[in-house]
């Protein structure tokens, strides 16, 4: 049965590389980006992203509309990465989308999820722990991104924190009990 991962991480924390680690071989995987590449910094980052995935991978690039990019891979794929949700949240407040429209699309997110069309793991920043924005706007974009994260990671099956690079569980599936299981 598909599961969901959603996978946290500050900047710089290794939680993508640790994702690309979790994928699959032999896995038909598409690669979902939500960057876009708006200074030639985040081009050449997009670029060096990339060049460290398999060929092999499909890339879907849904900077706005994620869950429509998402239920457009239903039987076509069989695991999807989205990479990441912080760089969605900011695209949609840079288009002017308010904490209700993006929580919407969230929630739809976390329907797309209990259907399990395939295996799914989601990279997003962890907020939380960083220091408080020095502006009303960058207060606001680390609220709703918090919000982002708690409804997602109610909704997936794992959550891993990845700090300097190590994984920490957060949130695994419950072991199956073989003995209590009928025969």
């Amino acid at each position: 049965m598909p599961t969901s991962h959603l996978i946290l991480g500050g900047a710089r924390s290794g939680k993508s590389r640790f994702a690309l680690a979790t994928m699959p071989p032999r896995a038909r995987v598409a690669f979902v980006a939500t960057a876009e590449a708006r200074d030639p910094d985040l081009a050449a980052r997009i670029a060096r992203h990339r060049a460290e995935r398999p060929a092999s991978w499909a890339t879907v690039e849904a900077p706005i509309a994620l869950v429509d990019a998402l239920d457009g891979l239903a039987g076509r794929v069989d695991v999807a990465l989205v990479d990441c949700l912080t760089l969605w949240v900011a695209n949609r407040m840079l288009r002017g989308d308010d904490e209700a429209v993006v929580l919407g699309e969230i929630d739809r997110l976390a329907a797309l999820m209990a259907r399990r069309p395939f295996d799914l793991t989601l990279v997003s920043n962890e907020v939380g722990q960083g220091v408080h924005p020095p502006t009303a706007e960058g207060l606001r974009f680390q609220d709703l991104l918090g919000l982002v994260n708690q409804r997602v990671a109610a909704a997936a099956d794992r959550v891993t924190l990845v700090v300097a690079g190590l994984p920490l569980t957060l949130k695994a599936p419950a072991p199956v009990d073989v003995a209590l299981q009928s025969p």
